[in-house]
């Protein structure tokens, strides 16, 4: 029996390692990157999920980016082989002429990008069988198999919201198959929300448009959802000490750090005590008004206040941004409904959450204050979060990579050259 390797292959970031571990071998960005010291494109270093940072003390400055997948399509199938000759060759070292792979790929993938996907696969490294998910359904099969008696297991259907770094997907799972007629999409992912970050900030401190690295930390450190969106903005409009949002984001200076930093931790969560009366006295006000003087002159900082929640807003009031397209919650609504009526009540008490946009704090919260109020008040609504949003489907795949049955579930090299892309693909999504 071959190796199996399970590739979670993201927009954002790129989850691989063996069928059957618990955790994926190496995660890396998706991309290359050319700092300003650096006269040709780089790898990226495997970074920890911990501490959401790199490995390797790297000053990403002003680092310029290339991605080979854009809005969840690969468009750039010669720079993804590069991304991945690296991770199979240096980083979990397989052989893939031994190997099986497991790969993911979004719901509703479009001919040509699958046939570059094949061709990847199959052509360039010669695995020697595959088999592609889509990720909520791996999503669904790890937390059925997690919690054995909950509705999710008992009825084998689930609504997972996926949303990653391209997107953000509402997607109906029954029998670990999605159900593709309830698929709903919002274009707007964990990228689209970092551009907006370096707006506001470029708007009104310092230019930041080319600092995606530095942008994507600021918004993972201190970006949160408003529960109270109006009450939020009248805190945020305050001066001095009762402004709770307002904390200051130190930028690398390439000397003594590298890498940006919260300068004040616990001011950062003063947001959490929003239900407290507090009042700013003059004084106090006239020295932060001094001390922000300070922090604007020495422009080695930045100082957030109603950036931190209006950038999250955008998934769930995206018209507000003159975005033509549905919130989170009306999109959840919209892709039950295009189920079967029976199905109605499983989905709204098994919604899952998962993807790195979902870990903003207030954000499973939120959520179910605007869904409640659009669900009719016989169905109940309970939305998990998945213990590890950002590996979640990887260990959704490691599972299935592990399962007795996956070999005969694999599309093999000799079938690929015998019968061809678009028939091969028919037995992997019913």
């Amino acid at each position: 029996m071959s190796t199996v390797v399970v590739l979670d292959n993201g927009g954002g970031l790129i989850k691989a390692g063996h069928g059957g571990d618990r955790d994926p071998s190496a995660v890396i960005p998706n991309c290359l990157y050319r700092p300003l010291s650096a006269k040709k494109f780089l790898h990226p270093s495997p970074i920890s999920l911990s501490s959401k940072a790199f490995s390797g003390e790297v000053d990403l400055t002003s680092a310029a980016v290339r991605r080979p997948i854009d809005r969840g399509y690969l468009i750039n199938p010669d720079l993804e082989r590069d991304i991945w000759t690296h991770l199979f060759s240096s980083l979990i070292r397989i052989d893939p002429a031994s190997s099986s792979l497991l790969l993911t790929e979004p719901p509703l993938s479009i001919p040509a990008v699958q046939r570059s996907t094949d061709e990847l696969v199959f052509e360039d490294f010669g695995f020697s069988a595959l088999y592609v998910a889509h990720p909520q359904s791996l999503v669904h099969l790890y937390e059925a198999s997690r919690r054995p008696d909950s509705v999710l297991s008992r009825t084998q259907c689930s609504l997972v919201v996926d949303c990653g770094f391209s997107f953000t997907h509402a997607v109906p799972v029954l029998q670990n198959f999605t159900l593709n007629n309830g698929v709903k999409r919002i274009d707007l992912g964990g990228k689209a929300l970092t551009n907006y970050l370096k707006e506001l900030v470029s708007y009104r401190s310092i230019n930041v448009m080319d600092e995606t690295f530095l942008m994507d930390d600021v918004k993972e450190k201190l970006c949160f959802v408003s529960l109270d969106l109006l009450r939020d903005l009248q805190v945020a409009r305050e001066r001095g000490k009762g402004n709770l949002m307002r904390c200051t984001y130190v930028l690398p200076d390439g000397v003594t750090h590298t890498s940006g930093y919260v300068k004040d931790p616990e001011a950062a969560k003063r947001y959490l005590s929003l239900g407290d009366e507090i009042e700013a006295k003059a004084d106090a006000e006239e020295l932060d008004l001094t001390e922000r003087r300070k922090a604007d002159i020495n422009k080695n900082e930045i100082d957030l206040t109603n950036e931190r929640f209006l950038v999250p807003e955008m998934m769930f009031q995206p018209a507000d941004l003159g975005m033509n397209e549905a919130g989170l919650a009306e999109c959840i609504v919209r892709a039950v409904n295009s189920c079967h009526s029976y199905l109605h009540p499983v989905l709204y008490q098994s919604i899952i959450l998962t993807g790195g946009s979902t870990l903003f704090p207030q954000f499973k919260q939120r959520l179910e204050r605007e869904l409640r109020p659009l669900v009719p008040d016989h169905f109940d609504v309970e939305i998990t979060t998945q213990e590890d949003p950002i590996l979640g489907v990887w260990r959704g795949g490691s599972l299935l990579a592990s399962s007795p049955d996956f070999e005969s579930m694999c599309v093999t090299k000799a079938e690929y050259e015998e019968l061809g892309s678009a028939r091969c693909r028919r037995r992997f999504f019913h």
